[in-house]
């Protein structure tokens, strides 16, 4: 029988430092006390705390989603594909944390909800700047969503920074045209800010790429990672609405919208057209 060996050095949890007088600990690092003192009950009922905690998170979520994005475009415009794509699976797999969120969320009943919704006022996730500028950066422009940030001049500087830049599509577009694909010089250079209608010459774009993927792998591997993101946004978004419509019904939001209603009418974004309608045309 073997003879019981003794840990290695440092494997033993009594030799590990405790002593964080002059030194950084994992709190420290953190920002902890920040972070965990962050949560404000206005109510005092105990579900609030669920309501806080889902809704903080998410904005932590998006924040990294936010910085993948950011990176991703930018690596697109400089046709550093392999970074991007790398960057792109991170921000699906983000939204795939967002998606989960709302399943806690829904443990929440009416009553619970009710208990505490006068607390919130006026106050509704619709007023996120991260969620707005999200949206932008992934190309669903419309200028009427900058009003609920004008009170924030700062706020509002970066909301309109991003509805004003090329979204991740738009970059894409272009990528295909310096790749030498024939796509439309009127969606190469335009107003950024405005809507992006879908445009056969883009499609037929992609057509190219998708008719011959081993010629084009690089591109054709970006649409599927725009499809992937697509797609995992749509559940983000379903999720949202079934998770408010268990929780308040039809009720009006906190935020002056029309609730469920409003948010089903979302469901109707399409991002990315070109590259969902070419699998029928394929």
């Amino acid at each position: 029988m073997a003879e019981p060996t003794a840990p290695p050095p440092g494997d033993d949890p009594a030799s590990a430092k405790v002593d964080f007088s002059r030194d950084m600990s994992y709190g420290d690092y953190l920002h902890l006390d920040a972070v965990l003192g962050a949560q404000q009950r206005r109510s005092g009922a105990h579900d609030e705390m669920l309501f806080i905690v889902q809704h903080q998170v998410s904005e932590l979520w998006m924040k990294l989603l936010l910085h993948e994005l950011e990176a991703a475009i930018a690596a697109v415009s400089a046709d550093q594909l392999q970074r991007a794509f790398k960057m792109l699976a991170r921000v699906s797999k983000i939204m795939e944390q967002l998606v989960h969120a709302w399943d806690v969320l829904a443990t929440m009943t009416p009553p619970e909800y009710s208990a505490m919704r006068p607390s919130l006022a006026s106050s509704s996730g619709f007023q996120s700047w991260q969620y707005r500028m999200i949206e932008f950066r992934l190309g669903n422009k419309n200028a009427a969503m900058l009003k609920p940030h004008s009170h924030r001049p700062d706020l509002l500087a970066q909301v309109q920074a991003a509805h004003a830049a090329p979204s991740l599509y738009d970059e894409a577009i272009r990528l295909l045209a310096r790749r030498g694909l024939p796509v439309p010089a009127d969606q190469l250079e335009r107003d950024w800010s405005a809507p992006r209608e879908p445009n056969e010459g883009v499609e037929q774009a992609w057509l190219v790429v998708y008719r011959d993927p081993e010629a084009w792998w690089d591109l054709y591997q970006l649409g599927e990672e725009l499809m992937d993101l697509e797609d995992t946004f749509r559940l983000w978004r379903f999720r949202h609405v079934t998770t408010v419509e268990r929780v308040i019904g039809f009720k009006r939001g906190t935020g002056g919208t029309s609730g469920v209603s409003y948010l089903r009418k979302m469901l109707d974004v399409v991002l990315f057209p070109e590259i969902w309608k070419l699998r029928t045309d394929l």
